[in-house]
Order: C-alpha cells, then structure tokens, then sequence
C-alpha cells in the first residue's frame, strides 16, 4: 500500500504541473482568439483558408496593443485618450471602475521605477512574525509626513495563494529589511506558500542577523504631541 501510494504521488506530480499548463494554454488560446471576431466574417481565417488557427487572436491581439500603445504615446493619441477619460469621468459607475483599474495598472506596469522593484522581509502582522511585502512607492504624501518618520516606504503585503488581494501599510525603512531576491521569485514564493523557495548565493550575503536584531530592538520612536 505504501509503495502504491509513493508510486501515485510520483505519478501526479508529473501529470497534474503539466495538465494545469495545457489547460492554462488552452484557456489563454481561447481566449484571446475571440479578438478575431473584430475581424468581418468574410476576411476571418476560417473563411479565406477554410480552417481555423489557434492561436491567431495572440498575435491580433498583440498588434492591437502595440498599435494602441503606439497611437497614444505621441501628442494627437494623448489628447484623445484625455477626451475619452474626460468622457468617462461623466459616468458614475464607470469612472470608478475605470480609475481604479488604471490606477492598479500604472502600479504594476508604469515607468516608476519603485514600483513593484523591491522585496522586504517585514514583521506581520505581529513582532515576531516574518513575511514578504513589495514596494509600491516612497513618495511622502501627508500620511507619510504627519508619521514624523523621514523614511517611509508603502508597501503591499499579498495574500496567499492569490497574490493580486492583499494589504497595503506604510513602514519606517528602518524596521524592513530588503531582499536580494527579484520580485518575480518572491512571487512565486508567496504564491507557492512558502513551498517554493529561491537560492540564496552566498555573494548575496549581507549582515542580515544584525539587520533583524535591529528591526526588532530599535523600532520607529513614536512621534511626539506638539
């Protein structure tokens, strides 16, 4: 029994990593090749060639992003996506959604280069309790000011398995600790629970012991009352 067991485990954990990709392909493959319904019927694959090929949308699909990217980063494409952004602002519903969704893409794939570069081993939810968190941004606004802290780091903390939910804090750079590691591992830590876990060479090597005992015995002195 305990042989046919380890024999099964071995076996999923061959098919069940390759079985989730080809349906994740497939899913992505279908996906995206509804874009090809923006073409008319009559110029579509199936029509001109008589069968349909997957994938296609992929590549219509990029193009359209690349051309879009393309129209709007000149002077003409910025006055129109103003126009349409000031359209939608008139839309209560839709301005919401649309802001926020916007606002979280810039996050993610903006030209700021804090965003999203760094990872930090920080104490959470409690002292004692270790966990990543990524840099959102170091701009002081008045939350950041009224602290009384001079380096304060926005950080978001994701959830596991799903990494897009979380939490976000604001921490003195003092009591954070910065990795070595990219964010993309750091990602795949958080979203593996921990099960994956990324090398640490020994170049990367810094006085890490002395960096923890000083998050933990020197935190951020409260501000005081005026």
């Amino acid at each position: 029994m305990a042989i046919f067991k380890r024999y099964l485990i071995a076996g999923l954990l061959v098919w069940l990593p390759l079985g989730v990709t080809i349906a994740a392909l497939i899913f992505l493959v279908n996906f995206f090749d509804k874009s090809l319904l923006l073409i008319p019927a009559q110029y579509r694959p199936e029509a001109l060639l008589g069968f349909n090929i997957p994938g296609l949308g992929i590549l219509l699909s990029l193009s359209l992003i690349w051309l879009t990217g393309m129209l709007v980063a000149n002077f003409l494409g910025s006055k129109l996506i103003q126009f349409w952004e000031s359209f939608l602002e008139q839309i209560p519903l839709v301005r919401s959604i649309y802001k926020a969704v916007k606002q979280i893409a810039e996050a993610v794939f903006g030209n700021d280069d804090q965003t999203f570069q760094k990872a930090y081993l920080i104490q959470y939810p409690r002292t004692g309790l270790w966990t990543l968190a990524f840099q959102t941004s170091t701009h002081q606004g008045e939350a950041q000011v009224k602290t009384g802290i001079n380096e304060v780091v926005n950080l978001f903390v994701p959830t596991t398995p799903n990494p897009t939910s979380g939490f976000f804090i604001m921490a003195s750079k003092n009591e954070i600790i910065e990795l070595g590691i990219n964010v993309d591992d750091a990602l795949k830590m958080v979203i593996s629970g921990g099960v994956v876990v990324p090398p640490w060479k020994p170049d990367q090597k810094e006085s890490i012991p002395q960096k923890i005992e000083m998050a933990v015995e020197n935190p951020t002195p409260p501000v005081s009352e005026k």
